[in-house]
């Protein structure tokens, strides 16, 4: 179920003297399956562009192809698309408006003519997904706090049984507590069902925990596009643009900086640990060695892990 993106632009405004253009030839594909993180400076385009993924916003030029087929060809069923490629907004707020929590993660899936027994079971499914319990069933979603919040508008997506679930900013205004619990749940769940999930996100730390792919716009085009280790090694690239790399691989730097470890290429707690054992040669490494390249599982270092060292 790969999105692929050929030559495509969009401009706000556009044939107006206000005009601004948001995507600049943007070519990239993502495959099925992938944990990518998006990120960029405010303004880069990062929410214009996942918002091209759905349909929600149509290309002023270019193509997207979602599993081989153009959704711009005339006809194509938008409807069933959105169905498929669930979009979380930034605010919970912009998708949470019925009277109580289980009628609005019933929504989506009622408005696929669905029968009401599956309606149902898909909302109490998606709802134990997010960490939402019965006794939240009745209430208002808007008597809830912004993590509760965020969880509902989660589960009302993934009600509809999405194959690619587009995650912006889900984290934002919450606690550090409140970020991981959701996205340790939002690993967890691609983990168990092989869905593709895209994370726009300003915090360097998240994504280099959780994502196998960091694509970085600026100015509306993909400045970088490469595994998390691959991009921050290009820190002053990414200081230049506003953004900067998670604060182990500033540490890491100033380590090789001192001749201390051969390469500066953690972007983890669990990866640092791990290279400075080797480069000082403790053997026991063992609880560190689930900090490979692909971070989609979401492994966080603890401070047991540091004590190895």
């Amino acid at each position: 179920m790969s999105i692929r993106l050929e030559h495509v632009n969009y401009v706000y405004g556009a044939d107006t003297e206000l005009s601004v253009a948001a995507l600049k030839d943007v070519c990239l594909t993502i495959e099925d399956g992938e944990f990518v993180g998006l990120i960029g400076h405010t303004g880069s385009g990062k929410s214009t562009l996942v918002q091209h993924l759905n349909g929600l916003l149509k290309a002023t030029d270019g193509k997207i192809y979602y599993n081989g087929t153009n959704i711009y060809e005339k006809g194509y069923n938008l409807k069933e698309l959105r169905s498929r490629v669930g979009l979380v907004f930034q605010y919970p707020e912009y998708q949470l408006f019925e009277i109580d929590v289980f009628s609005d993660v019933c929504f989506g899936p009622k408005n696929l003519g669905l029968p009401k027994e599956e309606v149902e079971e898909r909302a109490r499914r998606a709802l134990e997904l997010v960490g939402i319990g019965e006794e939240y069933y009745n209430q208002s979603p808007f008597d809830l706090s912004g993590g509760q919040k965020r969880r509902v508008a989660i589960a009302g997506v993934l009600a509809m049984n999405p194959d690619v679930l587009v995650l912006d900013e889900p984290t934002a205004g919450l606690d550090p507590r409140g970020r991981d619990e959701i996205l340790g749940e939002i690993a967890a769940l691609r983990e168990k069902t092989g869905m593709t999930v895209v994370l726009v996100s300003h915090s360097m730390e998240d994504v280099a925990n959780y994502v196998s792919r960091i694509i970085v716009m600026n100015h509306g085009s993909v400045m970088l596009d490469g595994k998390p280790r691959e991009v921050f090694r290009h820190v002053k690239e990414l200081e230049a643009v506003g953004l900067a790399a998670p604060q182990v691989t500033y540490i890491m730097h100033t380590l090789k900086e001192a001749g201390l470890v051969p390469n500066a290429d953690a972007t983890t707690l669990t990866e640092a640990v791990d290279a400075i054992c080797e480069a000082f040669g403790v053997e026991d490494r063992s609880a560190g060695n689930s900090g490979t390249e692909d971070h989609s599982a979401g492994n966080i270092g603890t401070e047991k892990e540091t004590d190895r060292c």
